[in-house]
C-alpha cells in the first residue's frame, strides 16, 4: 500500500509539472502526450513495477527547450514503464472464423498452398481439396488457370486415361462418327451418330468384325489391280499406232510421260562403258589375274651351283659399333607408285624386298651390282606389308586384294594364297624355327587370325580389338605378342590362347601403327600418331617409361616406320614431311635429320651387318641408301666411339687416332 500511495503521490506532482511547462512560453504543444504515466494502470500493471526508483538522468526523454525548469529541485520525477499484454499471441490466419451460422471452428486450419509440396500435418480431405479463393493466374502452368480450360464446345477437364483407349475412341469417332462417353459412369453410352453405333453394333477402328476386315482386304485388292492397269495403260509409248488408235483426242494434261522403248547413242555408249568396266572387276575379283615372276638377273646359279639368293662368304660384321648415316650412295628405282614397305634379308642384308603400291614385290641386290633381281606379280591392288622367314628362303605378301600370298624367294612361286575376305594389314612369321609354318595377320575386321601354312586352315582368331589391327609384334622369347589397332588401345595375348592378358588403352592415347623390339628385347618403341614415339617395357606388366619420349617429327596421319639400331644406341624413324630422324637412345635427343624423300618417308631400315648404312622407302616411289663414312683418296673417315660423329682423318694419322677413335 505504501507503494500505491509514493506512485499516486507522483503521478500528482508529475500533472502539476506538466501543467506548469504547458503554460511556459514556447513550449511543444503535444509534450504532455509524450510523458508516460500510470495512472490508469490496472492492478497488473503496478505488479510488474521496480521496487525501487530508477535514476532520473536514465530514464528521462525530455527534449523541452526549457532546460532550467528540469534542473529545478522541485521539478517531479517521471517514471517509465514497459507495455505487457497478458492475452497471448494468436494467429488469425490459421483461424475460420465461422461456418455460416457464426459458429466458432478451432479444429480447422490454414488452407494449403498448391505450389507447396511438404506438408508438416495431416490435414483431411476437405481441407486438401478446399476451393481456391481468388484470381487465377491467366498464363499459370499447373493447370489453375480456369480461363485457359474454357472451349468453345464446352469445359476442358483433366481425366487419367490410357493412351491406347483414348487413340481407339479418337479414331473411332473420326471414321465412324460416334464415341464413348466420358461423363457416362454405367451403361452403353456414346456420344454421336446413334445410328451407326447399331448398324456396326458398336464397333472400334481396333475391333472390327471379321466380314468387315475381308471386305476392305477384298476392296483394297480391286482397287489396287485398277490401278496397276490405270498406269499400265498411262506408260504406254504416246509415239506407237497403238496407243494413237486407242487415244485419238490425246489428252497430255494430267497424263504421264511415255517410257523410252530405245537407247539413245550416248546411252548406248556410256552402257558399254560401264559394263567393260565392271567386268574387268569381276575379272580381277575372280582370282584371274595370273601368279608369275620376272627373273632380271643373269643367271639364277653361279658356275659353283650356288642360287642368286644364296649369301656371299666375304660379307660379315666388321664391328658392334653401328653410326648415323650422312651421305646419300645410291638408289633403287622401278616401282611405278609409292613404295610402302621394305625388309633386309635376314642377318645378311644382301638382298632389299620392297612391296609397292603398283601390286608389285621386286627384290634388289645390295652389294653387287645393286639392281632388281626379280620381281613378284600375283596381287590386283596395292601391297600393304611383306614379311621374311628366319632363313630368308620365303616371304609373306599382304595386298588391299584381301589376299595374302606364301612366296618362294628364289623360283617367285606362289606357294599359298590365303583369305577371310577382309584386307590384312599386317603379316608376321612365328620366329621360332619349330613354327615357322605359322603365320598371323590383322585384318580389317578386328580379328588376328592364325594359319597353319602347311594345311591352310585357319587355327585360331583373336577377336578383342575395336578397330582394324596394325601391328603384330612378339615379345618374351616369342610366347607372347604385342598387337595395336585403330581402337587406340595395345594387348597383349598368350601365343596361340585368344584371351587377353593385358590390356593398355587411355585417354591420352592414340592410335600407334609402327612397333619394334628394342635389340636386347627389354622394351619396345611405339610410333603414336601425335608425333612422339613411346617406349613401353616387355615385362610382365608392360609399363609405359616415361622417362623415354622421342618427338620432333611430324607423323600425324602417316604409319612411319620405327626401327631401332643393330646395337640399341639409335632409334629412328620417317615422317609426313620425308625426312627420316635419328635419336639417341640415353639421352632421347635428336642427333641428325635426313631429307630423304619428296614426300612421306614411310619406311626406314638398319642394315643388319654394315652398322652405319640405312635403307629409306617413300612415296614417292624410291629407295634410297645412306651410309656414315666415305673414302676420298688417301683420306678416309672414323668415327669416335662415343658421339657417333664422323672426323677426316688423313692416312699417316690412322696410328695415333686409333686408340681414340674406332677405325670403320
Amino acid at each position: 500500500m505504501d507503494l500505491l500511495a509514493d506512485y499516486a503521490d507522483g503521478s500528482e506532482e508529475e500533472d502539476e509539472a506538466r501543467r506548469r511547462r504547458s503554460a511556459a512560453p514556447g513550449s511543444a504543444a503535444g509534450e504532455e502526450d509524450e510523458a508516460v504515466t500510470t495512472s490508469g494502470r490496472s492492478e497488473m500493471d503496478v505488479d510488474h513495477l521496480p521496487s525501487t526508483r530508477p535514476n532520473s538522468g536514465s530514464e528521462q526523454t525530455e527534449d523541452s527547450d526549457d532546460d532550467d525548469d528540469d534542473d529545478d529541485e522541485g521539478s517531479p520525477i517521471r517514471l517509465m514503464t514497459l507495455r505487457k499484454s497478458a492475452a497471448p499471441e494468436v494467429s488469425d490466419t490459421m483461424l475460420v472464423t465461422s461456418s455460416g451460422g457464426g459458429e466458432f471452428l478451432p479444429e480447422k486450419r490454414k488452407p494449403i498452398d498448391p505450389s507447396q509440396h511438404v506438408v508438416n500435418y495431416n490435414p483431411t480431405y476437405d481441407q486438401l481439396w478446399t476451393p481456391i479463393v481468388g484470381p487465377a493466374h491467366p498464363f499459370a502452368k499447373d493447370g489453375l488457370a480456369k480461363g485457359l480450360k474454357n472451349h468453345k464446345l464446352g469445359f476442358v477437364e483433366d481425366a487419367a486415361i490410357a493412351p491406347f483407349m483414348f487413340d481407339e475412341q479418337y479414331n473411332t469417332f473420326h471414321a465412324y462418327g460416334y464415341a464413348a462417353d466420358p461423363a457416362a459412369s454405367i451403361g452403353n453410352h456414346v456420344v454421336g451418330d446413334v445410328d451407326a453405333v447399331t448398324r456396326l453394333d458398336g464397333a472400334t477402328v481396333y475391333n472390327l468384325p471379321s466380314h468387315e476386315h475381308r471386305k476392305r482386304k477384298l476392296e483394297k485388292r480391286a482397287n489396287k489391280e485398277q490401278l496397276d492397269e490405270e498406269t499400265a495403260k498411262e506408260v504406254e509409248n504416246p509415239e506407237s499406232e497403238d496407243w494413237l488408235v486407242k487415244n485419238p483426242k490425246s489428252p497430255w494434261a494430267g497424263k504421264k510421260e511415255g517410257l523410252q522403248t530405245e537407247l539413245t547413242e550416248e546411252q548406248k555408249k556410256a552402257a558399254e562403258e560401264h559394263a567393260s568396266k565392271k567386268g574387268e572387276r569381276e575379272k580381277v575379283d575372280k582370282n584371274e589375274i595370273e601368279d608369275k615372276s620376272t627373273f632380271h638377273g643373269k643367271e639364277e646359279y653361279d658356275y659353283q651351283g650356288r642360287s642368286w639368293i644364296a649369301p656371299p662368304k666375304d660379307v660379315k660384321a666388321t664391328n658392334d659399333h653401328c653410326y648415323i648415316p650422312k651421305r646419300w650412295i645410291h638408289t633403287w628405282s622401278g616401282h611405278t607408285k609409292g613404295v610402302s614397305a621394305i625388309r633386309f634379308f635376314p642377318k645378311y642384308g644382301h638382298l632389299l624386298l620392297s612391296a609397292s603400291m603398283d601390286t608389285k614385290v621386286k627384290i634388289w641386290d645390295v652389294h653387287g651390282s645393286g639392281k632388281c633381281m626379280r620381281t613378284y606379280m600375283g596381287h590386283s591392288k596395292a601391297v600393304r606389308d611383306i614379311a621374311f622367314n628366319n632363313d630368308g628362303s620365303k616371304f609373306l605378301s599382304a595386298s588391299y586384294d584381301r589376299k595374302i600370298k606364301y612366296w618362294d624367294t628364289e623360283t617367285g612361286k606362289v606357294i599359298s594364297t590365303f583369305t577371310t575376305g577382309k584386307i590384312p594389314y599386317v603379316v608376321k612369321f612365328n620366329p621360332d624355327e619349330d613354327k615357322q609354318s605359322i603365320l598371323l595377320a590383322g585384318m580389317s575386321d578386328k580379328k588376328i587370325v592364325q594359319w597353319d601354312m602347311n594345311s591352310g586352315e585357319i587355327t585360331q582368331e583373336y577377336d578383342q580389338h575395336l578397330g582394324a589391327v596394325n601391328t603384330i609384334t612378339f615379345v618374351d622369347n616369342n610366347r607372347r605378342f604385342v598387337t595395336s589397332s585403330d581402337d587406340k588401345s595395345l594387348r597383349v595375348w598368350e601365343f596361340g590362347i585368344p584371351v587377353v592378358i593385358k590390356y593398355i588403352s587411355e585417354p591420352h592415347m592414340h592410335s600407334m601403327p609402327s612397333i619394334t623390339v628394342h635389340p636386347n628385347t627389354n622394351w619396345f618403341a611405339a610410333q603414336s600418331l601425335d608425333n612422339q614415339i613411346l617406349i613401353y617395357s616387355t615385362r610382365e606388366r608392360f609399363r609405359l617409361n616415361k622417362k623415354k619420349r622421342f618427338a620432333g617429327h611430324i607423323v600425324a596421319g602417316y604409319a612411319c616406320q620405327v626401327n631401332f639400331s643393330p646395337d640399341g644406341r639409335f632409334i629412328m624413324s620417317g615422317d609426313g614431311e620425308g625426312r627420316c630422324w635419328f635419336w639417341d637412345w640415353k639421352t632421347c635427343k635428336v642427333f641428325r635429320t635426313l631429307k630423304c624423300h619428296e614426300g612421306v618417308c614411310i619406311g626406314s631400315e638398319w642394315h643388319p651387318l654394315e652398322q652405319s648404312k640405312v635403307a629409306t622407302c617413300g612415296w614417292d616411289g624410291l629407295i634410297k641408301y645412306w651410309i656414315g663414312f666415305a673414302y676420298w683418296g688417301t683420306s678416309f673417315l672414323i668415327f669416335p666411339a662415343e658421339d657417333g660423329y664422323p672426323r677426316k682423318v688423313g692416312s699417316d694419322e690412322e696410328e695415333s687416332h686409333k686408340r681414340e677413335y674406332r677405325m670403320v
